[in-house]
């Protein structure tokens, strides 16, 4: 079949995978690759299990992969064939050197970078998906255009707004695309060509076109001011559980008010994913880097926030066991950063899990999706924990049971039956205010939950 056009993605992964699947399968006349230098990760992309799970990308893939969506680790060759290129590598926050622990490690994509332009041999449009520190597309321009012949790669931004759980609907029907060119001829016609593509299915009031380096600052912004909400409401939890109001009544209430709106005003444990605090810390250190101080120490107090809500949840488990948990065995519902998913990058329950294991808990951990990616996680760490899917086994003889991921399995199971397999008096630690506190109590639990008054037996 002759394709309309070539589109390559460098990156298989949470973002590159999902995002590609979808533009194959609303511009049938592209032809779609997506490469990756992890040739276990292709293998899984061209088999039935896939090796990320989200609802809804297993019957999406299936249908359209070897039509015009293809898996490969031949990235040389897809670049020189490839009209368009979408880069989706990981930008992991630095663990060494000058800005350790706060700035984006950009080695693999610089090396991305020097790959295309290694490998071209004709003009192309590059388009930037991984989140990136503001000017990283300025950078990534004279990367690329430092040959001296005919070949002009343009640099187009295009962040990824997707929630995991919920990608394949995020792309099907975004609040909005973001598109940031140069404002040149060419930046504004590059631009121009990736609207088109996503024209296919986006109504057009929906994409939105800036510069380079509004698009770059959107997509950190975006993140930090939804974490900013989830620490705000989980600082006013720690209120709550002191003065007995409720947690969910005060989100609702303010939630009301429509300058304030009801989204991401739920308590819990904290919040965890890929992005959040990487994207905060890249804001931390942009801000400190241009001498904005205040600026810097106020987003990093979301990070901090977050971080002491993980360590209030172990102390109230440990305070409310009769000042210890050493030997007991406590059951976690849920490893998984949110529910489906399987992803556990900077997941709540990594921190609780250490921190029980420190206390010398004996600790089993259940989730449905999320329980390989765990054990990877704690690898270090394989003495006193055992990996259980079933949550009825890993609820026999626990002591207490922490909820860290809202699956929905969790709200329906027999908590009548979980009581009588468990170490009395039991205790139930729901870090995601998904159960009926009520009638748990009623079956005999202790009942903590996080911004709730507890509801104790004793």
């Amino acid at each position: 079949m002759n394709f309309k056009k070539n589109i390559l993605c460098i990156g298989a992964g949470y973002v590159g995978g999902p995002t590609m699947a979808m533009i194959a399968s609303k511009c049938p006349l592209y032809k779609v690759t997506v490469v990756d230098i992890n040739k276990d990760k292709i293998r899984e992309w061209n088999s039935d299990n896939l090796p990320i799970y989200e609802p809804g990308l297993d019957e999406l893939v299936k249908k359209i992969r070897d039509k015009n969506l293809f898996f490969s680790t031949e990235t040389d060759k897809h670049i020189r064939e490839a009209d368009i290129i979408f880069v989706s590598v990981n930008t992991p926050t630095k663990t060494f050197g000058q800005g350790a622990g706060k700035a984006a490690d950009l080695q693999y994509w610089e090396k991305t970078a020097r790959q295309i332009l290694a490998n071209s041999t004709g003009s192309k449009i590059i388009v930037e998906k991984s989140t990136l520190p503001v000017r990283a597309a300025e950078a990534m321009d004279r990367i690329l255009n430092t040959k001296n012949d005919n070949i002009h790669l343009e640099v187009v931004s295009n962040p990824e707004f997707l929630s995991e759980g919920t990608a394949i609907a995020d792309l099907e029907n975004p609040d909005r695309v973001l598109i940031g060119a140069k404002q040149t001829p060419e930046g504004i016609s590059a631009g121009k060509e990736i609207v088109e593509i996503y024209s296919h299915w986006v109504p057009r009031e929906r994409i939105v076109e800036s510069n380079v380096w509004s698009s770059e600052l959107s997509k950190l912004t975006a993140n930090a001011f939804l974490a900013q909400r989830i620490s705000s409401i989980n600082s006013i939890s720690a209120l709550c559980e002191k003065t007995e109001a409720d947690i969910d009544e005060v989100g609702h209430a303010i939630g009301m008010d429509s300058r304030i709106g009801p989204k991401f005003l739920k308590a819990s444990v904290g919040f965890g994913g890929s992005c959040f605090k990487k994207d905060i810390l890249n804001l931390v250190y942009i801000s400190q880097s241009y001498g904005l101080t205040e600026v810097a120490e106020y987003w990093e107090s979301v990070v901090n926030l977050n971080e002491w809500q993980e360590r209030r949840f172990i102390q109230n488990m440990v305070s409310n066991m009769f000042n210890t948990i050493a030997g007991k065995k406590i059951a976690l519902f849920g490893f998984a950063f949110k529910s489906n998913t399987g992803d556990t990058r900077d997941s709540p329950a990594i921190y609780i899990a250490r921190g029980l294991a420190e206390e010398k808990a004996q600790i089993t951990i259940s989730d449905p999706e999320a329980l390989a990616n765990a054990k990877k996680d704690l690898s270090d760490m394989e003495e006193n924990i055992i990996y259980e899917r079933d949550p009825y086994k890993a609820a026999e003889g626990a002591h207490a049971i922490a909820v860290l991921t809202e699956w929905d399995l969790y709200r329906n199971l027999d908590y009548k039956r979980i009581m009588r397999s468990m170490v009395q008096p039991a205790f139930i630690f729901d870090g995601r205010n998904i159960l009926d506190h009520k009638k748990l109590f009623d079956l005999g639990f202790n009942v903590f939950a996080v911004g709730k008054a507890p509801m104790k037996q004793f």
